[in-house]
């Protein structure tokens, strides 16, 4: 069987450089400066605190996840915790001594981690007493996620897995075969209406069912080209996003697509290469491309709204919209805050100074950010605009 190489996005992307100006020594690209910007909105910190060793400087999964006005957060190190959400206090925390690197979910009484190890591990979300841990094929990066009973995550190696929430027993497992070169990531499964819509290496969709796994459909948002395996690397890393009875999502060195929910049709597709998770409200698409220019999308077309180009090689996290604001983070821990509606940078805040990857998530009014470093703050509106 061919080896499977894993391209390193924090040396090949994150460096600011195109990955095949990497392979060819160029220069690294340096990242745009930071002009005076006077705020117009107010923004408020409601707490702040640390939360473990965050990523370790390795490009994992971990962000903070939010159910019923708790907050669960891992590190790399292994340490769950739970956290009001009100105040950030501490309402357990459990060491699991082993490499995490995807995670948490939570649902369904259960806080989900992934690690490097190749094993899914549940506990209780009212104490973090372990409830069952399970082998699965190879390191998880995604957010495993539970509906109806069942934990569904996606390894790095391609592989879908469906596991009994009771006890993690094996219900059922998805394959396909993966590109020989694939960018260190993966997709996390998005369960909605009993289904779970996964973004697989090679730029595609896929659509199966939670209760057995049957496939429903799959489709190409990006076919592959180029006369080189790094030409042809063309990944969904970020999470798909669904509403308005569509699934959107990004490929790196592919487009933006649009795919219907029940259907499979592939509705749009625009060229974009992006390896970060979008953001979506009920009226906007936000994506951050692979040079860190931020658009806004008319979800129905695909057509560009606006563009932001101010922080072009800024290392960009994933992008969170809170009200009518659209954020992200970027290498130095700032957040930069975008008018909704024309892109337009209305503000800047910096909650620390380690990286931001994927550590944006927003629930109930509230922007929580998981710097790579392991600082959590809770950002809110201080006052409406």
């Amino acid at each position: 069987m061919m080896r499977r190489l894993f391209l390193l996005l924090a040396v090949v992307m994150l460096a600011g450089c195109g990955a095949s100006g990497w392979l060819a020594g160029s220069d690294v690209v340096e990242p745009s400066p930071l002009l005076d910007l006077k705020n117009e909105v107010q923004l408020k910190t409601l707490w702040s605190r640390n939360v473990g060793s965050g990523t370790d400087e390795q490009r994992l999964n971990l962000q903070p996840h939010v159910v019923d006005s708790v907050v669960y957060v891992a590190d790399s190190d292994g340490e769950v915790q739970a956290l009001s959400a009100a105040n950030g206090s501490r309402l357990w925390s459990v060491d699991l001594d082993l490499p995490v690197s995807g995670g948490p979910g939570a649902g369904e009484g259960l806080v989900l981690v992934g690690t490097t190890d190749a094993e899914v591990i549940a506990l209780e979300s009212e104490s973090g007493e372990e409830r069952w841990r399970a082998k699965v094929s190879s390191e998880v990066l995604s957010v495993p996620a539970i509906s109806g009973g069942v934990v569904v995550t996606h390894t790095v190696d391609g592989k879908l897995f469906g596991l009994e929430s009771t006890n993690g027993d094996q219900r059922w497992q998805y394959e396909r075969e993966v590109p020989v070169l694939t960018l260190r990531g993966s997709g996390s499964p998005v369960l909605s209406g009993g289904v779970a819509f996964v973004g697989m290496a090679g730029g595609k969709l896929i659509a199966v069912r939670v209760d057995n796994g049957n496939l429903l459909w799959d489709v190409n948002v990006t076919i592959p080209g180029g006369r080189s395996e790094l030409e042809r690397l063309s990944d969904i890393d970020g999470d798909p996003i669904v509403m308005h009875g569509g699934v959107f999502v990004a490929t790196y060195q592919g487009e933006v697509g649009a795919v219907e929910q029940r259907s499979g049709r592939l509705a749009w597709q625009r060229k974009m290469s992006s390896y970060s998770g979008m953001g979506a409200d009920s009226e906007g698409l936000f994506v951050s491309d692979d040079e860190g220019v931020v658009w806004g999308l008319d979800p129905r077309s695909g057509n560009a709204r606006w563009s932001q180009d101010a922080l072009k090689n800024r290392k960009l996290s994933n992008v969170a919209v809170l009200e009518n604001l659209v954020v992200v983070g970027d290498f130095e821990g700032y957040l930069h805050w975008m008018d909704r509606n024309d892109g337009r940078l209305v503000a800047r805040t910096r909650v620390g100074s380690d990286p931001i990857t994927t550590g944006l998530q927003v629930s109930d009014g509230t922007l929580y950010v998981l710097g790579d470093g392991g600082k959590l703050a809770a950002v809110r509106l201080a006052a409406q605009r």
